[in-house]
């Protein structure tokens, strides 16, 4: 088996070549190169979720806060995939007494619930009253600023 095959190379000469031995060769890198692709894929497997806290106890329990609306707030305005409002199975928004819990699935920024949370206390116009302070790994709390170390200060110049 003797089979040659004659091709035009790039410097336009008459190349001889091995059909079998050049078939064999290509064969054996077709084989390598699919056996790279069935291993680099993506395993489907558990998507970890996310689970994130917002405590309002404190503007609630004084009345200045609802957090139904909050809940609905965050609703409206959570993007996924560049889309508000339609969340899907991939979040979660629940109300817990006077606590919001928010279920996601990776990836989902804490830092974006901050920022949404500050929109709507600003909406409220309770920005200038209350803070949004870390309280742990996966929770907000929403805090009042402190005036009354301010006012301590304001009597102690009167005197």
């Amino acid at each position: 088996s003797n089979s040659r095959l004659y091709w035009l190379n790039s410097s336009f000469s008459f190349v001889a070549v091995d059909v079998e031995r050049t078939s064999k060769f290509i064969d054996r890198r077709r084989n390598m190169s699919l056996s790279v692709k069935k291993s680099g894929g993506k395993k489907p497997g558990k998507k970890t979720l996310l689970r994130f806290n917002i405590d309002c106890a404190k503007p609630v329990g004084d009345g200045i806060m609802d957090p139904t609306s909050f809940v609905k707030f965050l609703h409206d305005r959570v993007k996924i995939n560049g889309k508000t409002g339609q969340l899907g199975e991939k979040v979660e928004i629940l109300r817990e007494k006077n606590k919001v819990v928010i279920v996601a699935e990776a990836p989902f920024s804490k830092r974006y619930l901050k920022y949404l949370t500050k929109k709507y206390l600003k909406k409220q116009q309770l920005r200038d009253w209350l803070r949004v302070v870390n309280s742990g790994k996966d929770s907000y709390e929403l805090r009042y600023f402190n005036i009354s170390e301010e006012n301590e200060e304001d009597e102690d110049d009167e005197e």
